[in-house]
């Protein structure tokens, strides 16, 4: 095939379009971490109890993780490019909200829409990238740069969240996305194309209404377990009924002419696999994010700002190995990658085991850091495009909310798991090291979190042989999807 053919057709303007698609991948990301080091603040200023506090973040994951299913069936069927906007321009209004909250309620509120908004903006900005890029080096590219936002824009909100509340006021880690998202929107006006699925566009109401209960149900129930353990009754509650809604909707979804979720978006073994992986690299790599972060400012004294600056080598090796993931993924396919890069990366959180209260950050948590960041770009970068494999135009807005709904509930199951492992390791440390006087908590709450790692570390490795066995595309899996995007 000659390089004119080759071009010919393309959107010219498709790096453009790449870089108004990632300006908005980075604030979503970002707002996953960002208000986490500014909640101490929020607390004073607007006197939410420590029960409370917890709506900062839930309030968004909450309508974020339920709602993404159906933002990405929006997009499929209203046109991803006005999906995309009407996402940005909500989510730019529920940032300024939430910056002028003078009340608790105001807040959490404000944390809620930004979910509704980021569950429409998400989808759409994958499936944008997926129609958008056709040639395989390119589409490769592209994914490169989704990937590594996607794997570094946490460690970057937690150091724009630090400097931001440092410096200025807690109430901007709200307010910056309002300037950055109405600068995207005017971009995507003029750079992005529309797209939408051809042929049957009815809403599965059923199923909208099930799986919607249904993720809000096990989303909630992860978030109780995490605080109040898997033996609470609100906990059980929400977890059986999660498990009974989704059933119904899997149900529903076999029978009805046009479903919501159809089962051939996850049943398809590549993109399957692609999701049940996305579900335990998020479970083992949000519950690192959360217990380094601890040790750094609990036991080390680290101040939030520093802490965010702490994780900085992990968002460098996630940028660097993101390029090189990008060359070699046309060239020796996804599963050579992933499967490599999911090993290293359970070998590098096995290296923070050894952390104690008396280690340096330098020696001991800095090498772990790289060489994770080194084995999770070569995950991010494939695991997109694979969970997007030969999806048809109809699809293409429903497999993106699954790349982002595993990810988010295997970031709340990681979580609530490994806080309750972590907490039982402290008590026992403590009770069985008594004669270690003052010195007993530090030593037993960094037991504690060299434990969660150890699973974390285990959870890398179920992923690494989920994806080996699951993947079984080669090199052409970027090829066979070239001229799909031009509709």
């Amino acid at each position: 095939m000659s390089q004119t053919t080759k071009t010919e057709g393309l959107d010219p303007t498709r790096w453009r379009t790449l870089f108004v698609v990632a300006t908005a991948q980075l604030m979503i990301v970002l707002d996953s971490s960002i208000m986490n080091i500014a909640i101490p603040s929020a607390k004073v200023d607007l006197g939410i109890s420590d029960a409370n506090q917890q709506w900062v973040i839930t309030a968004y994951t909450l309508a974020f993780g339920s709602l993404l299913l159906l933002g990405g069936r929006i997009g499929d069927y209203m046109g991803r490019k006005k999906i995309f906007l009407v996402g940005l321009a909500g989510f730019a209004a529920a940032s300024a909200l939430g910056g002028i909250s003078s009340t608790q309620g105001m807040l959490f509120a404000s944390r809620a829409l930004q979910g509704v908004f980021g569950a429409l903006l998400a989808p759409a900005a994958l499936a944008i990238i997926s129609v958008t890029f056709t040639v395989p080096k390119e589409r490769a590219k592209a994914f490169g740069v989704i990937g590594a936002i996607s794997g570094g824009g946490a460690a970057i909100g937690l150091i724009l969240g630090g400097a931001l509340t440092e410096f200025f006021s807690w109430r901007w880690c709200l307010g910056v996305n309002t300037p950055i998202a109405i600068f995207a929107a005017i971009m995507a006006t003029k750079f992005v194309k529309e797209s939408k699925a051809q042929g049957d566009n009815t809403y599965d109401i059923p199923g909208v209404i099930t799986a919607t209960a249904g993720l809000f149900s096990l989303t909630y129930g992860f978030n109780e377990a995490a605080l109040k353990g898997w033996s609470d009754p609100l906990t059980i509650t929400f977890l059986v009924a999660a498990i009974v809604l989704l059933l119904i909707f899997v149900l529903i979804e076999m029978r009805v002419k046009n479903p919501l979720m159809p089962l051939r978006v996850v049943t398809e073994r590549n993109r399957g696999g692609s999701y049940l992986g996305s579900l335990v690299v998020g479970a083992g790599l949000f519950s690192m994010f959360l217990f380094l972060g601890l040790y750094l400012q609990v036991i080390l004294g680290y101040s939030p700002l520093k802490s965010g600056f702490a994780f900085l080598p992990f968002t460098a090796g996630i940028i660097v190995f993101a390029g090189i993931a990008s060359t070699l993924l046309p060239k020796v396919g996804p599963r050579p990658l992933m499967v490599t890069g999911l090993i290293s990366a359970g070998i590098g959180m096995l290296f923070m085991t050894r952390i104690t209260p008396e280690t340096s950050y330098v020696t001991h948590v800095l090498p772990s850091l790289l060489v994770m960041s080194s084995g999770m770009a070569l995950v991010f970068i494939p695991l997109t495009s694979t969970s997007l494999h030969g999806v048809s135009n109809h699809d293409t807005g429903v497999a993106s909310a699954m790349v982002n709904t595993s990810q988010q509930i295997g970031g709340s199951l990681g979580t609530a798991l490994l806080n309750t492992i972590a907490a039982s390791a402290t008590v026992s440390f403590a009770a069985a090291n008594a004669q270690l006087g003052d010195k007993v908590m530090p030593f037993a709450m960094t037991h504690g979190f060299t434990v969660a790692f150890k699973f974390s570390a285990g959870l890398l490795f179920i992923g690494a042989i989920v994806l080996f066995f699951f993947i079984n595309i080669g090199k052409e899996s970027l090829v066979e999807t070239e001229g799909a995007g031009l509709h």
